[in-house]
């Protein structure tokens, strides 16, 4: 078996993207899943999406830690939440969190969960803006 996953586009305008995730977790877990794969994202004048820089984040973590990635060649950490967690952050105000990863930097994001055990869950709302 495997974890119980969804993927939900709210939004794929030419400016921003809002992603809605969820995850149903047999005990499998997830380990550098790819959430966000930015050349898939619509384009602007031809142009394809290169990266993103997280707005806001909206989540719940039930059971199990949820850790939210740059995705590079060693993958850099952007924010980690506990196993009981509702969070809400809006990083607007100042520009957003923007993609720092090094060698091997795709511009997209990725999830590793922490601890899971069957049953446990989580859903995060992520709000992103595009560069192109």
């Amino acid at each position: 078996m495997a974890d119980a996953v969804g993927t939900q586009i709210l939004v794929d305008d030419t400016r921003r993207a809002v992603f809605k995730f969820t995850n149903i977790s047999d005990g499998t877990g997830e380990t550098g899943v790819v959430k966000i794969d930015v050349s898939t994202l619509s384009s602007y004048l031809g142009e394809a999406c290169t990266g993103v820089s997280i707005q806001r984040i909206d989540a719940i973590t039930v059971g199990m830690g949820l850790n939210i990635l740059w995705d590079a060649t060693a993958d850099v950490l952007v924010m980690s939440f506990g196993d009981a967690e509702f969070v809400s952050f809006d990083f607007s105000r100042f520009g957003g969190l923007i993609n720092n990863a090094g060698a091997g930097k795709t511009g997209d994001v990725s999830f590793t969960t922490v601890g899971a055990t069957a049953g446990d869950r989580y859903t995060v709302v992520l709000e992103v803006l595009k560069y192109y």
